[in-house]
């Protein structure tokens, strides 16, 4: 049997008085490089979710007020679903994407303000779609009173 080898640690010298630095995460690059996606926003009273796509349909980034901290009525407001845009911009511009589609759904006061933290980046917005699904005949009526 071959002998184990004790597990290798780093030690590391903390000086007193000095504080100590947050590691910087570095991003991951791309497998590959995608120049065009498709930007899902989801904006109801209560939350915002943006889910950015390729043109397959197959999730590339993902985030939503909630995921960000952001608890209660704050989550459905306009500057949590920039705060989100914003997010997920900077994982698009990792990627190497330049241009975007949007699909939006739902009534939320965050729908404008997501594309515009990708406009802000520099994206460029070939499309603008409200997929937000409107009943076309409405609830069912009540039974008429029985007298």
């Amino acid at each position: 049997m071959p002998k184990k080898t004790p597990a290798k640690t780093e030690e590391v010298i903390v000086e007193e008085g000095v504080p100590k630095t947050p590691e910087v995460t570095v991003a991951k690059t791309a497998k590959k490089k995608i120049t065009q996606a498709v930007l899902h926003i989801e904006a109801t009273f209560n939350n915002t979710k943006v889910v950015l796509t390729d043109k397959g349909g197959n999730t590339i980034a993902w985030s939503s007020s909630g995921a960000l901290g952001f608890k209660g009525a704050k989550k459905g407001t306009p500057f949590a679903a920039a705060k989100v845009g914003d997010i997920l911009a900077e994982k698009a511009e990792a990627m190497g994407i330049k241009e975007i589609e949007v699909i939006i759904r739902g009534v939320g006061s965050g729908r404008e303000s997501a594309i515009r933290s990708f406009i802000a980046r520099g994206f460029d917005v070939s499309n603008i779609k409200d997929m937000t699904p409107v009943p076309f005949n409405g609830p069912k009526a009540k039974k008429p009173r029985r007298v």
